[in-house]
């Protein structure tokens, strides 16, 4: 490894390279240090269905390759970033007292400890799991997350999808609707003067005043009027917006201009319902073939390997959600609709960790519980969407069940965050929930 001062040196752990197989090419101009040990636990994980076994045999393949260039034992110099890569070899450092010799991460630590003391240069140890990174920062090493697909927002600004102004000029919202009649954009520019900020493609604004209001959803440079509810549906599926943010949602929803909807909020707030019946009615109008229902795996108790029965049986404890909105918004209570659609295909229960290679044409797919995804599953899930499909992302951010992820590195709010300028895109953040009077106090105080 070269001495320079300038550089630094970045120990990873195993949930580093299993969360993003480019996290070995993330450092350039630095040494990145590999334990053996860390390589051992990735051996572990190459068999794996989905995203988190491509990245281990990536990796594995990627240091094969290397070995071509130059020794991994001394450091291979990666000419592209300026990086230089070295597996560190040793197998037994000294464990500190009252931790675990045999642990892997705590082998981990003591090779950490170890090179602070041998190098002046900085050395730091890049981890996802907040614990290690604890026990780091007890034993004074410098530890960090992996830092590359973090938001660096405050929560209060992830972005809502909707902007609410309160105008004290009724002209503004008389401006609103005639700019609607003439297809002109005096408005626009008042409103982003009062926000600061430009408006994103597919954001709502309301302006109201006392009893005035505007309704309008910007769009490739102009506004355009929000939809009521009996303008996009039919007769077949009954839907009512039980809110404003819902109502944005369903004109989302029902947008066959934009492929890629994200939905966020707290448990009973309609996501899922409303998704659900805008898919229903997308079937039953032709402009769909069929639904795919999709989430990331995350039990609690057992592995859904270990579940009796083939694959839709397997599923069917994650899929509850869905059977219990058809129950309530199709009023099929014992399912029948249900299961001869998917009987006939029209329904396909899809998990996660089998999408890759797949191609997903005329198809309304649902991610539900998308907060539980790394940046890199959904974009596994994205990039199969074909012609005619539609994507819709549901979750609660506030309810991750994932290692590794928070509120500002799942899927769902790098999603959300990244195509807010995107014409093809749409977010909207339910704020309110629907599901009962009891279920929005709890929410509220418990």
């Amino acid at each position: 490894m070269s001495d320079k001062k300038s550089r630094k040196i970045f120990i990873l752990d195993t949930s580093v390279m299993l969360y993003d197989k480019c996290s070995i090419h993330s450092f350039p101009d630095n040494d990145v240090l590999i334990p053996l040990i860390a390589l051992d636990e990735l051996d572990r994980f190459k068999d794996k269905k989905g995203v988190v076994g491509e990245n281990a045999r990536y990796v594995n393949r990627y240091l094969d390759d290397l070995r071509k260039v130059g020794n991994l034992h001394g450091g291979v110099k990666i000419k592209e970033n300026g990086q230089t890569l070295k597996v560190d070899v040793k197998t037994k450092y000294k464990v500190p007292v009252g931790l675990d010799p045999e642990s892997a991460d705590n082998q981990m630590i003591a090779m950490a400890m170890e090179v602070t003391k041998k190098f002046s240069r900085p050395v730091i140890m890049v981890t996802k799991d907040i614990n290690f990174r604890v026990k780091c920062d007890a034993l004074g090493i410098n530890a960090q997350d992996y830092l590359k697909d973090k938001i660096e927002l405050k929560d209060s600004e992830f972005y809502r999808g909707y902007v609410d102004l309160e105008v004290q000029e009724t002209a503004i919202i008389d401006q609103a609707y005639e700019d609607l009649e003439n297809n002109s954009k005096h408005i626009i520019s008042k409103i982003e003067e009062k926000i600061d900020r430009n408006l994103r493609e597919n954001e709502f604004i309301c302006l109201k005043n006392e009893s005035q209001s505007f309704l309008g959803r910007y769009s490739k440079g102009k506004l355009e009027r929000v939809k009521s509810v009996e303008n996009m549906t039919s007769d077949f599926v009954f839907v009512k917006e039980r809110n404003r943010e819902q109502l944005y949602a369903l004109n989302l929803l029902f947008n066959d201009e934009i492929p890629l909807v994200s939905i966020t909020g707290l448990a009973g707030s309609g996501k899922t319902y409303l998704t659900l019946l805008a898919g229903i009615e997308g079937l039953h109008s032709g402009r769909y073939s069929r639904i795919v229902i999709t989430r990331n795996i995350q039990p609690v108790g057992r592995d859904i390997g270990f579940l009796p029965g083939d694959m839709n049986e397997k599923m069917l404890p994650w899929i509850a959600p869905i059977m219990d909105n058809f129950r309530q918004g199709l009023k099929d209570n014992d399912l029948t609709y249900f299961n001869v659609m998917r009987e006939k295909g029209s329904i396909e229960i899809a998990p996660l960790a089998f999408m890759r290679g797949r191609t997903f044409a005329d198809t309304f797919l649902i991610m539900d519980e998308a907060q539980n995804c790394t940046i890199h599953e959904l974009k596994t899930v994205i990039t199969r969407m074909g012609e005619n499909s539609k994507i819709v992302l549901l979750g609660d951010v506030d309810q991750i069940d994932t290692p590794y992820i928070d509120s500002h590195s799942n899927g769902l709010t790098i999603i959300s965050e990244k195509f807010k300028n995107e014409s093809v895109a749409g977010h909207v953040q339910l704020k309110k929930g629907e599901r009962s009077y009891l279920s929005s106090i709890a929410a509220k105080i418990i």
